[in-house]
Formats: C-alpha cells, sequence, structure tokens
C-alpha cells in the first residue's frame, strides 16, 4: 500500500499514534478479510462487504494523513 511513500509510513507509524492507529486497524481489517474469504465455511458477503469498506475508508484516511505529512510546510 503506497509504495511511493513507505519510508514516510515508517516514520509515522512511529510518530504519529493517529496514523499508527489508522494503519494498525488498517491490517487487522485486511486480514479479517482473507480469512472469512478463505475459511472452511463460506462467509456472509455483507459482512464482507462491510469489512471491505470499512478498509476502504481507513485508507482513504491514511492516503490524506500522509499527502499531508508529504506537503513541506
Amino acid at each position: 500500500m503506497f509504495p511511493e511513500f513507505r519510508d514516510l509510513i515508517s516514520t509515522l507509524k512511529t510518530e504519529d499514534a493517529h496514523f499508527a492507529r489508522l494503519f494498525q486497524r488498517h491490517n487487522e481489517l485486511d486480514q479479517e478479510i482473507k480469512n472469512r474469504e478463505a475459511g472452511p465455511l463460506p462467509a456472509d458477503g455483507r459482512t464482507i462487504e462491510t469489512l471491505k469498506k470499512e478498509k476502504l475508508l481507513l485508507k482513504d484516511k491514511l492516503y490524506v494523513v500522509l499527502k499531508k505529512a508529504a506537503t513541506p510546510a
């Protein structure tokens, strides 16, 4: 995710608690979606859709923080 911001992501994960929480939650959602899609029982499509929407919203929020941090003051 956002390879052009790899170094900035590393920095923000250690220096910005809000960014770190968003990033962690995004990764948790990503793993939960993968687990539900690959699970032994078919996952509820609505649940997966809801999780994917939340993950996308977090990705948008992360991008806003990254763009703001990358813009010189």
